[in-house]
């Protein structure tokens, strides 16, 4: 009897440490999922004077109001915490937050205040006051150093726009990761008349990406950014050279590739996609050592509570404005994402 009992209880912890194995909890492989979003314009409600921001006050043209902010915050945070069901990103890319008090307050919203998040934040000289930022669990990534990346333009030396951040850290196993967050001058004027400064910001990346490769040829990078240009479009086939995920020796590839392809994209024009919204990775990100790119490629996230859809059934993200009207959305753009397993 004492033999029976034993073997029960035996195959009875077995199978409960094997269903737990697979519900993920205590799967061998780790994940990482790494984010960007392009937030639309997250200012406080402060006016800063050596900012323009004044129409982002209570005063101001837009009527930000505290109840406006703290439902833009919550709904940001729905959004960023819904993209990995199991887990919060251990790394989040943002754009368009006004200061690093406003990327606080999001990683202190909703279910994001459970990954106790850590910012990497620098103020730019974009005259709006738009910055960069990357947030971070500090339970799954260290980081190690930090700094903006200026740009400037040589034939306007009095052009100001988002510098680059950049961020080298390490994961719980010890590889390092360099991280570019970045948010490229945008396409006002004309795609073909703006081109130029896009193309501009893609060497200025590039050449820094080159010096890291020369120190440490076997560093995994990763660029994030709002580059307002797509995967096909010189800047970043040509100047940054991302290419197809397929081409596996090409150095640098672009995970969002395959998305344009299907007509698909993060950001919504007038009825158009277009795919403004990039991840680029070192292609030894690719292979089987140490953390790997699942699936190859990277995602666009959207859900229904997510979009707006039109008279004609057309969707597209559910924006907090449209001029000075406030239709009370989340973001003119979608999140991008990608994961990594090992």
């Amino acid at each position: 009897m004492k033999y029976i009992l034993k073997l029960t209880i035996f195959i009875i912890v077995f199978f409960v440490l094997f269903a737990a194995c697979s519900n993920g909890k205590y799967k061998n492989k780790r994940n990482i999922t790494i984010a960007f979003y392009n937030v639309e314009n997250l200012f406080d409600l402060v006016n800063e004077p050596e900012k323009h921001d004044g129409e982002f006050t209570p005063d101001g043209s837009k009527k930000w109001t505290e109840e406006r902010y703290q439902i833009k915050l919550d709904t940001l945070s729905r959004v960023l915490s819904s993209i990995n069901e199991n887990e919060l990103p251990e790394i989040i890319g943002l754009c368009e937050v006004e200061n690093k008090k406003v990327v606080i307050d999001l990683m202190n919203s909703g279910k994001l205040a459970n990954g106790n998040y850590e910012v990497v934040h620098y103020e730019s000289p974009d005259f709006r006051g738009i910055d960069c930022a990357l947030a971070y669990r500090p339970d799954e990534f260290e980081v190690l150093e930090s700094s903006p990346i200026k740009v400037s333009f040589k034939d306007e030396p009095k052009y100001t726009t988002r510098d680059i951040l950049y961020v080298k850290g390490k994961t719980n196993n010890r590889e390092e990761f360099h991280v570019f967050v970045n948010h490229w001058p945008s396409r006002i004027g004309g795609v073909e008349k703006t081109e130029p400064k896009r193309v501009e910001v893609a060497t200025i990346l590039k050449n820094k990406i080159d010096s890291i490769v020369v120190a440490s040829p076997k560093a995994k990078i990763i660029v994030l950014g709002d580059m307002n240009d797509e995967p096909s479009n010189k800047s970043l086939l040509e100047s940054l050279a991302a290419q197809k995920p397929e081409y596996e020796n090409s150095g640098m590839v672009n995970l969002m590739y395959p998305i344009p392809e299907n007509k698909m994209g993060s950001y919504n024009y007038r009825g158009n996609w277009n795919m403004l919204d990039n991840i680029i990775v070192s292609t030894n990100l690719l292979d089987k050592k140490g953390f790997e790119c699942v699936e190859h490629k990277g995602f666009v996230f959207s859900r229904e509570w997510m979009e707006h859809k039109n008279t004609n059934g057309q969707v597209s993200p559910s924006r907090t404005y449209g001029g000075p009207n406030y239709y009370g959305g989340i973001s003119d753009h979608f999140p991008v994402y990608f994961t990594l397993e090992r």
